[in-house]
Parts: structure tokens; sequence; C-alpha cells
């Protein structure tokens, strides 16, 4: 994606972007809605995910999902997707969100570190020809890092969603969709579509 120009992504030098207090919801409504129509740039980068996807998985091939916070709980919102359905009927897919055991992740983070939380599970579900797909906001977390590092020794493809590029979550991994946007919450709208884009890219793809 090409950057966007100040005015949607409210950066105005170096550092992290912050509401300012002249921000109305409207004003953040558009940012959002700007991000989402830069989609556009990535329909066919999203429609090679979900074709590459459904062969892999199709194949008997397993989809790995790592992420902290709201990109966890969007990484159980893609997994539902695929081992349930999206729009419309097919078989079910193998898919794991890898924050979706507690007791695994406190166990992993205690005895481990919380660098390991998502490594380690890679290391026990993943095999070559799987897929790992971190989600990211700020593409710096060190457990998703330790995670990429992990699947790409064992041979799984590595993916990731990431707020603006580059960082190195987006160095780290074999492809990536960057969403160039300051505001977390912001780059987190952006994501959920760009995940509906992938479960219907996956559906329109063939078996």
């Amino acid at each position: 994606m090409s950057p966007l120009p100040s005015s949607l992504t409210g950066r105005t030098g170096s550092g992290s972007a912050r509401p300012s207090r002249r921000e109305t919801l409207a004003d953040r409504l558009d940012a959002s809605c700007r991000g989402v129509a830069m989609l556009a740039t990535e329909i066919g980068h999203l429609d090679r995910w979900g074709r590459r996807l459904r062969r892999r998985l199709g194949q008997g091939a397993r989809l790995l999902v790592a992420g902290n916070g709201g990109s966890a709980a969007l990484g159980h919102h893609l997994v539902a997707e695929l081992v349930g359905r999206f729009e419309g009927e097919r078989p079910a897919y193998s898919a794991l969100v890898l924050s979706a055991e507690p007791a695994s992740v406190t166990a992993i983070a205690n005895d481990y570190g919380y660098d390991q939380a998502f490594a380690r599970q890679v290391e026990a579900h993943g095999r070559p020809g799987d897929v790992f797909l971190a989600l990211s906001t700020s593409g710096c977390s060190g457990n998703l890092l330790t995670a990429a590092d992990t699947a790409r020794r064992l041979g799984i493809q590595t993916w990731a969603m990431t707020g603006p590029a580059p960082n190195p979550l987006a160095d780290a991994v074999d492809d990536v969709v960057a969403v160039p946007c300051a505001m977390t919450s912001t780059v987190q709208d952006v994501q959920q579509v760009a995940v509906h884009l992938l479960c219907l890219a996956f559906d329109l793809a063939e078996p």
C-alpha cells in the first residue's frame, strides 16, 4: 500500500500518533473509511491469499493464527469463519488461534517467557506446508516475531497483517498486508475488513 497523507494518518512527525482534542468522532470515522478504501489496492493480494489458503487447507494443511489483545480477538474471528462458515455452505477447514487455550498460553509464558507463548505452540502444532498468520497493529510484538521465526524454521509459510510498514514483523515474514494508518483503532478497523475480504476470497476459490 502507498502511504496515506498526514490528514488521514494523523502523523505530524516522529513518535506515536495521539488523538487531538480537536478531533471529532466524524473525523475518526472518516479516517477509518478512507483507510478501508485503501484496501482497494490490496484486493489482488488478499485474493491470492484466499486462493492459496483454500488450496493448502484443502490438501490437509492448517492455518495457525496469533495476535495480542484486539488482534487476538480478530484471530478468533477469522478462525471461527474458517472452521464454521463465512457466508455460504462449504466443508470445515482446519485453523487454530494460538491464544485460545489460556492454560497453554500462561504455562508457556510462565515457564519460558512471554516471547515463547506462540512459538512453542507453532512448534507443537505446525507442520511443513501449514500457514502461520500474525496479526498486529504495531508489527513489533516480540512473541509474534519469535513465532514467525519458528514457523519459517519448520517450513511453514508466514504471513502478517500489520500497521504501517516498515516494521520488524513485516520484515520477518514471507508476505505482508500493511495498513498505513497511524491510530491503532483505525488499523484495527481496516484489518477487520481485510479479514472479511480474505474469508470471501477463500470461499470463492476453487476447492
